[in-house]
């Protein structure tokens, strides 16, 4: 099972030119859902001249399924061929994917209903790295908010 953009697989590709997502997990029998974001890469270390060096290698993303205890329990329960995973937003940093998974969870209002997953929501966003949003974003954002 594969993540879906815009009506295509997300490829190794987007994730070189990214910094992670946000999506919308959907269990297709139960009519629930879970929103989150996931990045791209994740830290690592290695020895350069007898130093540890901190770096970025891969993420999991391709085989992610959320970190809600009761959404991968659906998804072993269910199988994964009964979830669809949709990507919501490709962000350029960390901060970009902070503000939007909060974004999306607010419109959705997820606490406050029962057909989502999420149970907490938790951000730390600067004001100055919300300059990075792209005008596309800052475009789907403002017409979201006039609906």
């Amino acid at each position: 099972m594969t993540w879906q953009w815009n009506g295509r697989d997300l490829t190794e590709d987007d994730a070189e030119k990214y910094y992670g997502f946000v999506y919308c997990i959907h269990n297709l029998k139960e009519n629930k859902r879970y929103i989150g974001k996931k990045f791209f890469t994740k830290a690592g270390y290695r020895q350069v001249k007898g130093k540890r060096k901190k770096t970025r290698k891969p993420s999991d993303w391709p085989t992610y399924w959320g970190s809600n205890d009761k959404l991968i329990e659906d998804v072993k329960r269910l199988g994964e061929e009964n979830f669809l995973r949709e990507v919501l937003h490709l962000c350029v940093n960390r901060s970009d994917c902070a503000y939007l998974e909060l974004k999306e969870q607010m419109i959705a209002k997820v606490l406050e209903r029962d057909d989502y997953y999420n149970d907490w929501l938790m951000v730390k966003v600067s004001k100055k790295n919300l300059r990075f949003l792209s005008e596309t974003e800052q475009s789907y954002l403002s017409n979201k908010d006039k609906k």
